[in-house]
């Protein structure tokens, strides 16, 4: 029985959890549906049911959560439309979602900000890029200025206590209030100036669903912008209340740019028929307020947005609500249910029977079939609860739209109201005004009887009064006609003052007390009249201020018919000036063609009698060109005839005045290059060409004669080169000029070539290598050089000294005799040959004079003190078995060489009859003789102290020694290809030395004239390629002499100084 009672409860709680469920799944799915409708990538404004249920859902779940948690898987870098409709539909829910929104969608602010950033950046082809950037930045505007100012609802509607509140009374936040109005406003206009400079404002533009996309956000723009212009004023006032005007002129210049976009927005929009089915965009004043006034506050009016209440058709298939449960479906279930409920409960509490068991097993069928039908009865109730519930939630948003819309138009009749009662105030106070008029009409009238009946009271008594009178009732008249001011009332009043005093002066006594009265009537009068045109004044402000306020929609209407009307009359004028002005034009054309006709023709032959005149001119600067080329050739081929003169042989030149002249020829040759440029760029003017060619033709003969000249001193190889490139020179400059004569080949001349050679005229080295040296240094030099060759050989003395006691302890000590002697009687000889040649002059003197030859001294000396050192160094590796016997002969070689060329040096400034120039070439020819003697036992110890082996090849077969006999022939093959490598090397080696020396390359066996080689020395190896390249004979089988000691090698190079003591 408990059990069964418990049944209901458990089916209630089971049933509310359910229920809870699905209502949670219907929602999310409901949600899910909206979003992934209003925020896709078609180019379709957003449906306002589907933003509609995005914001309702934010009140029901009491903020953002759901949409953010769809909304942040969508690919918004992929697409920058459906970026544009994300910010759209945020736009909203930021406007009319719950409050709470503001906090969630502050959690995503900077994917917002980067979103922003990244489409800013990128150009896509439908403009949308852009847009998104702006409305980011306007987005997180909104979230910064509504997070700080919590009070100031997102959708911006908030009272004019609130925003007092809000700005306090500390004058410099409300200072900072105003600047964040200001750029928040500034964002919105952004956006809405970016949209409508994108989009055309034809109506074609904004019937189009592409344009209705980039349209639909504007709305919101325009409610946001139509409350901060509102703010704006109101802080404004309140600032100008408190700080001077010019601590504000910033903030006016400001607004004043801010009014005037914001009108042409409101103006744009407004004629936009997109926007007139869905907004009503208010009017701003003609211009803005002037803060300057602060009575300029009364006449502010609020901007009023209103949004029609004209919704979209929603699909049936999607919005239609599931019928309601049907009662009388679950009244009669439930009445079905109740008896086979009682029935149970008699059978189940009856007294046993004998057919219970039959009736436990119906029982239990019984109830299997009551707990299906229960099961479809509660998931038939979740169903229809679920119904209702949604059902109660579009009542409760539809409730809450009512409420807002309630809430508007209470204010609206508020604001009417108030208008009303004004109104009314000024109704009462016109009909004061009225009443006050009347009544001050009424005494003017009686004080102007009063007045008439005095005036002809008195215009009997006195016919000398009639003027004053005339000019009094004229004053009166025109005070009431014209309603002048108190200032020319004044003037009159005194003009009448004067009058009555001279008039005074002329009437009797009478007169005075008639007078009297008339200007007291006359003091009234005037201010009765003031007072009139007061009350008339009032009452004509007040009925303009009413005619302004009532007929504005009439104004502007007639207003607008008349700028038509004008328009089409000014449209019409228009045309006929048109008319007038083409045929005035057609009429000018014509006439204007005529002429210039003629002056075509006449043109035409000024540039006919220009071109010819022009191409006289380039014909005669041509002509110049070539009298000045003729010229040059022949002077050019003067000086190539004096090479050949034979009168011209005994003529000389200095290589240093040669160098001044091959120097002042490349001066001159580049101004000829570029006169040559200047003629190319103005062929009418040849003067620069001219002047450089003059110039080059006589510098250049120069050059080559004083070539010449030169060679006539110089060593024939010298000579020879010398003289080949001034015929060069000749020959290119001849060619230069040659080029210079046609018209066809001139562009193509160029000077460079006649460069290169006067630069190898330049690098022919006739110098001394010594001129880098001074003059005073040569002696120096000579006397220092011979003393480190003197040095340099007792060094090697004492070392093969050494050498010679640690190999033979027995024998006598000899000394490198024979180079000593050399270097000594070439000393002796050249002190000599400095006495006897220097004369007056000093020995430095002497040695600067002749300074080739100095030259030739110290290297001939250096290279005979280099020798005898690198022979011993050689000479104790050997001894060491470090060494090889080459060097040996290498070092004879250089030894021999280089005392020829001190005995040369030495030959060419000595007389032929002197006793120390016979000593001198003895210990050279002792000195070679000990060379030849080293060459010659170095290559026999060589020979002997070689371990060689008897080949045997008695043991081998017929392939094996045919084998051997292809790797003996591969062997010498790459033995000779070796060979002809280092001949090859050596040659470029000895041609590397020359050229750093100094030596021509034609000149191996002598050096400028000075050296001769001896014949007893072995001449090396010319640095040319090797004639003999014969493939040699196969090696023979050797004949081996015996060994012998193995301290050979050092006695062959001990025998260079076998001299007897």
């Amino acid at each position: 029985m408990n059990s069964i009672r418990q049944v209901p409860s458990r089916v209630k709680s089971k049933r509310t959890e359910t229920n809870l469920g699905a209502e949670r799944e219907h929602f999310d799915k409901q949600q899910l549906s909206s979003i992934s409708k209003a925020i896709n990538s078609t180019e379709t404004p957003v449906k306002e049911k589907h933003a509609r249920r995005i914001i309702l859902g934010t009140h029901r779940e009491k903020g953002a959560y759901t949409f953010w948690s769809y909304a942040i898987g969508l690919p918004l870098s992929s697409s920058a439309i459906l970026s544009w409709k994300f910010c759209h539909v945020l736009h909203k829910v930021l406007r009319d979602g719950h409050p709470n929104s503001l906090q969630d969608c502050m959690r995503h602010y900077s994917d917002i900000a980067e979103t922003g950033i990244l489409w800013a950046n990128l150009r896509d082809r439908y403009g949308y890029g852009q847009l998104v950037g702006l409305y980011t930045k306007l987005l997180c505007s909104k979230m910064e200025f509504h997070t700080k100012h919590p009070e100031i609802r997102c959708n911006l509607e908030a009272s004019d206590e609130l925003l007092e509140r809000t700005a306090g009374t500390d004058i410099n936040n409300v200072f900072q209030l105003t600047v964040e109005v200001f750029d928040y406003m500034d964002v919105e206009l952004r956006l809405a100036e970016g949209v409508l400079r994108q989009l055309n404002t034809s109506i074609a533009i904004s019937t189009l669903t592409a344009g209705q996309c980039k349209l639909a956000p504007l709305i919101q723009v325009v409610q946001d912008c139509s409350h901060l212009y509102h703010y704006t004023v109101k802080l404004l006032f309140k600032l100008h209340a408190c700080l001077p005007a010019d601590t504000l002129q910033g903030h006016r210049e400001r607004f004043h740019d801010q009014f005037h976009s914001l009108k042409t927005f409101f103006n744009k929009a407004r004629d936009m028929l997109y926007f007139k089915r869905l907004i009503q965009i208010p009017r701003l004043p003609d211009s803005p307020p002037n803060f300057l006034r602060a009575s300029a506050l009364a006449e502010h009016v609020k901007p009023m947005v209103v949004i029609p209440d004209n919704e979209e058709p929603e699909d049936q298939e999607e919005d239609d609500p599931e019928p309601l449960i049907d009662v009388s479906e679950a009244a009669s279930v439930s009445m079905a249910s109740q008896p086979q409920f009682s029935f149970l409960c008699n059978s189940v509490f009856s007294p046993p029977s004998p057919h219970r068991d039959l009736q436990i097993d119906s029982l239990k069928q019984e109830i299997e079939h009551l707990r299906a039908e229960l099961e479809k009865i509660k998931a038939e109730a979740q169903r229809y609860i679920t119904q209702l519930k949604s059902q109660i939630n579009s009542l409760e948003a539809e409730l809450e739209e009512q409420r807002a819309q309630k809430q508007r138009a209470l204010v609206e009749n508020e604001q009417l109201r108030m208008e009303l009662e004004a109104t009314r105030q000024r109704n009462a106070e016109h009909e004061n005004m009225q009443v006050t008029f009347v009544e001050a009409e009424k005494r003017a009238q009686a004080t102007e009887l009063r007045y008439n009946k005095l005036k002809e009271k008195h215009a009997e008594l006195v016919a000398n009064h009639a003027e004053l009178l005339r000019k009094s009732a004229d004053t009166v008249k025109m005070l009431s006609a014209t309603q002048q001011t108190q200032e020319e009332v004044a003037r009159t009043k005194q003009q009448l003052a004067f009058e009555v005093e001279r008039v005074k002066q002329e009437s009797d006594m009478k007169l005075e007390e008639q007078k009297f009265e008339l200007d007291k009537l006359r003091r009234e009068v005037e201010e009765k009249t003031g007072e009139i045109l007061r009350v008339k004044g009032t009452l004509q402000t007040c009925e303009k201020q009413l005619n302004t306020s009532m007929s504005s929609l009439q104004a502007e209407k007639e207003r607008l018919m008349r700028c038509v009307s004008e328009k089409e009359a000014e449209l019409s004028s228009l045309r006929q000036a048109a008319q007038l002005k083409e045929s005035s034009l057609q009429q000018e054309r014509e006439r204007s063609s005529k002429e210039l006709g003629d002056l075509q023709v006449k043109l035409k032959d000024k540039h006919g009698r220009e071109e010819q005149l022009l191409k006289k001119l380039l014909e005669e600067q041509f002509a110049l060109l070539q009298g000045t080329v003729a010229e040059a050739e022949i002077i050019i081929q003067d000086a190539v005839a004096k090479l050949d003169d034979p009168l011209h042989i005994r003529c000389t030149s200095s290589p240093d005045y040669l160098v001044s002249r091959a120097e002042a020829t490349l001066v001159s040759i580049d101004k000829v290059h570029a006169g040559h440029a200047h003629y190319l760029k103005n062929l009418e003017d040849a003067g620069p060409l001219l002047r450089a060619l003059a110039q080059f033709s006589h510098l250049t003969a120069d050059t080559i004669i004083n070539g010449s000249a030169t060679a006539h001193m110089a060593p024939t190889d010298h000579a020879d080169r010398l003289t080949e490139n001034c015929r060069e020179c000749a020959t290119q400059s001849l060619h230069f000029l040659q080029e210079l004569k046609s018209k066809a080949s001139i562009k193509s001349a160029d000077p460079a070539s006649v460069r290169v050679i006067v630069q190898k005229i330049l690098r022919t080295g006739l110098r001394p290598k010594g001129m880098d040296v001074g003059k005073e240094e040569l002696g120096d030099m000579v006397d220092k050089e011979m003393a480190a060759t003197s040095a340099a050989i007792e060094e090697a003395v004492r070392r093969i000294d050494e050498m010679m006691n640690q190999a033979r302890r027995d024998t006598e000590g000899v000394k490198l005799e024979a180079i000593r002697l050399l270097v000594l009687a070439s000393t002796d000889l050249q002190k000599e040959i400095v006495e006897s040649g220097r004369g007056a002059a000093t020995v430095k003197e002497f040695y600067a004079r002749n300074s080739r030859w100095t030259e030739g001294l110290i290297s001939a000396a250096k290279a005979v003190g280099w020798g005898a050192t690198e022979l011993v160094d050689s000479a104790d590796r050997v001894v060491l078995h470090t060494g090889k016997y080459e060097e040996l002969i290498v070092c004879s070689h250089e030894i021999a060489a280089s005392t020829a060329q001190l005995v040369a040096a030495s030959k060419v400034k000595a007389d032929r009859g002197s006793k120390k120039l016979s000593s001198l070439q003895q210990a050279s020819r002792h000195v070679n003789e000990m060379a030849a003697n080293v060459v010659a036992s170095t290559k026999t110890g060589q020979e002997q102290i070689e371990d060689k082996d008897t080949m045997d090849f008695s043991g081998m077969s017929l392939i094996k020694l045919k084998k051997e006999e292809m790797e003996s022939q591969v062997k010498v093959l790459e033995l000779e290809s070796m060979l002809e490598n280092e001949r090859l090397r050596l040659g470029e080696l000895r041609k590397k030395h020359y050229e750093i020396a100094g030596v021509p390359l034609e000149q191996v066996a002598q050096d400028n004239g000075l050296r001769t080689p001896s014949p007893t020395v072995p001449s090396s190896p010319k640095p040319s390629k090797p004639t003999l390249m014969k493939k040699p004979a196969l090696a023979q089988k050797p004949n081996i002499p015996p060994k012998t000691m193995v301290m050979l090698p050092l006695i062959c190079a001990l025998l260079i100084l076998n001299v007897p003591t």
